[in-house]
């Protein structure tokens, strides 16, 4: 972190930004469009603390800092002392686990809750992990019945092994008010967050991957002429499907732009503690998710998986087929390198992730492309497999989309080991209300937190515009986000014990795929059949009634 702003601002890489901002003043934006429908309303009148946290540090103006946080945190401290008198928790002390990724998490959670624990005389100690880490530890505490924390940062595909195994404190009904549940957008209502109908997560994020990519590549004359002359199908443009992104990554490898590398897709192939999986995930539902089936991981009456079906094994073999054209070591490269490193830093021209780059790209220090970047939903595909026929599908209604609506969000959860306390108990809770409070949240999707929108307030535009985003920009990004949590065909993971189980068992195969160790076919049946094992040594029985339970069937 940076000590302060103005030192922050002396290490920007100020000729390469001008170069790139300087492209981006003549960029089209492409398939950018202002357009949100129903969206586009204002979700609440715009308050003058809103308006004040928002300014804070201010959009374009660097990374906000520690005490930026604090401030924000002081500022939205109202709920709180609604519902806590003050002093009211001195000697209470709590632990608090999460993730410290990218300087974001944990770190901005301290900002926060240094004037709560000022104002209430609670103390709090922190637990920091690593993203990779993070699924080992919290598994080792729940197998071995040692959790050692009182407040958890979790996502929602965690439920299963965490509220499943009664490790979770339930919420009081007056959290519930003081975070304006009914705010969240409706695929993160129950029965996300909840178990057996009981409520346990205060939400404090929403997760898609949506299509982030650079305007000025799409939009440049001379490549265009250079696709055309190699007998590129159709007009150089923003790609659509997955096997547009394909061709034009192909394309790009050797070409430049402004006398730098011009490169095309930018995939994520080194393993990250499970959730490097995500990725080759979005690769993948365009393929696997037909609009006729809920399910796309496992077959929903037997949990027999499909990562080994020919839709799963077209997404594993692009990634092959791809690498040799992306930059030299993407094999070593996981998610965060691909988005903070190489996207942000000017380096590739399409990437799939979470949320955060597009907030970060006009609010973060290492960010030289916030001019020159738009967003959508995720690619689709000319064709769909349809694992009940086993045949590839050509839909009517033209290519198949499925964005991924991946991890289901942070939310932050009490343990059960508070429970019977009350004193320690209502602290805790008071803690999770207040990192999940409604303005609070409005700030850290605008700012660099690992957090994206997850309320149908976030989606008032002219919020954002006020606060500094350019309007056509952020109606581009929001767009991709709502458009990707409100899909028809949106794919969502299933809330079962295990599930990252799953998915670190898939990383470790398909590293040896893309290492050229195994082939395609071979690394997704390695990969089924771990599966398979997982679903026996679990219960194939409960994880059916699971899975069907959280795909609404």
């Amino acid at each position: 972190m940076a000590s302060n702003r103005k030192n922050a601002q002396r290490a920007r890489p100020v000729s390469r930004r001008r170069f790139l901002e300087d492209a981006g003043s003549v960029a089209a934006l492409g398939a950018a469009t202002t357009a949100l429908g129903p969206f586009a309303q204002p979700a609440m009148a715009q308050t003058d603390l809103r308006k004040q946290i928002l300014a804070i540090p201010g959009v374009d103006k660097g990374s906000p800092t520690d005490a930026d946080w604090q401030k924000v945190g002081e500022l939205c401290l109202g709920a709180t002392k609604a519902n806590v008198a003050a002093g009211e928790f001195k000697g209470v002390e709590l632990t608090f686990m999460g993730l410290n990724n990218q300087n974001l998490h944990n770190l901005l959670f301290r900002g926060f809750l240094k004037p709560w624990e000022t104002y209430t005389g609670a103390k709090i100690s922190w637990i920091d992990l690593a993203q990779a880490d993070y699924n080992p530890r919290l598994q080792q505490a729940i197998a071995t019945g040692t959790v050692d924390f009182d407040v958890l940062e979790m996502g929602a595909p965690f439920e299963g092994d965490v509220c499943g195994k009664g490790l979770a404190s339930e919420m009081p009904d007056w959290v519930k008010k003081q975070v304006e549940i009914d705010d969240y957008v409706d695929y993160l209502k129950p029965p996300v967050g909840t178990w057996n109908g009981k409520t346990y997560r205060v939400t404090i994020d929403g997760d898609c991957h949506n299509f982030n990519y650079r305007t000025d590549i799409f939009s440049d004359r001379a490549l265009a002429q250079a696709w055309k002359a190699a007998g590129g199908l159709g007009e150089w443009a923003v790609p659509k499907t997955w096997q547009q992104v394909q061709a034009a990554t192909k394309f790009l490898k050797g070409k430049k732009i402004g006398g730098k590398d011009a490169w095309g897709y930018l995939d994520a192939p080194k393993p990250w503690g499970g959730f490097g999986f995500y990725f080759l995930g979005s690769r993948a539902t365009a393929y696997a998710k037909h609009p006729d089936d809920k399910a796309w991981l496992f077959d929903v009456d037997t949990m027999k998986p499909r990562i080994n079906n020919p839709a799963w094994v077209r997404a594993i073999q692009d990634v092959v087929d791809a690498l040799p054209a992306e930059p030299p070591d993407q094999l070593n490269a996981d998610p965060g390198t691909a988005a903070f490193q190489q996207f942000l830093a000017g380096t590739g021209s399409m990437l799939s992730w979470w949320g955060d780059v597009g907030s970060m790209a006009r609010t973060s220090d290492t960010s030289v492309i916030g001019k020159i970047i738009a967003f959508d939903i995720l690619p689709g595909s000319d064709d769909v497999y349809n694992a009940k026929t086993g045949a590839w599908d050509k839909l009517a209604s033209g290519p198949n989309y499925a964005p991924n609506c991946a991890y289901l969000g942070w939310g932050i959860y009490v343990m059960a080991r508070v429970n019977g306390d009350a004193k320690k108990h209502k602290a805790a809770w008071s803690a999770a209300a207040h990192l999940g409070g409604k303005d609070l949240s409005l700030w850290t999707v605008m700012y660099p937190s690992g957090f994206q929108v997850y309320r149908t307030s976030h989606s008032n535009v002219d919020e954002w515009v006020a606060a500094g985003y350019p309007r056509e920009y952020i109606s581009s990004y929001l767009k991709s986000q709502f458009g990707s949590y409100n899909h028809p065909n949106r794919a969502v993971e299933p809330r079962i014990p295990g599930i990252f189980q799953y998915y670190s068992v898939a990383e470790d195969e398909l590293a040896k795929v893309f290492a050229g160790r195994l082939d395609a076919k071979t690394g997704a049946d390695n990969i089924a059949k771990a599966w398979e094992g997982i679903t026996d040594r679990l219960g194939r029985a409960n994880q059916i009634a699971l899975y069907k339970a959280s795909l609404g069937s």
